[in-house]
């Protein structure tokens, strides 16, 4: 399963864990995906949705 935005786009990004020696090792930075059912072009759609723009109002969502 993709772990991206349908509004935004957002996806994971990737960089370093910083150890306190300094030393780096790879990571992800994953966005915060909720599963929710919102109102999207006219139709109530279950959709992948981050939660900035849940909370910036970009869908509204349906209960």
């Amino acid at each position: 399963m993709s772990n991206v935005c349908e509004i935004c786009g957002k996806k994971p990004s990737f960089g370093n864990n910083v150890s306190h020696s300094h030393k780096k090792t790879k990571r992800v930075f994953m966005p915060n995906i909720i599963k929710t059912k919102v109102e999207f072009e006219g139709k109530v759609k279950n959709i992948r949705v981050c939660s900035k723009c849940l909370k910036a109002g970009k869908v509204k969502k349906v209960l």
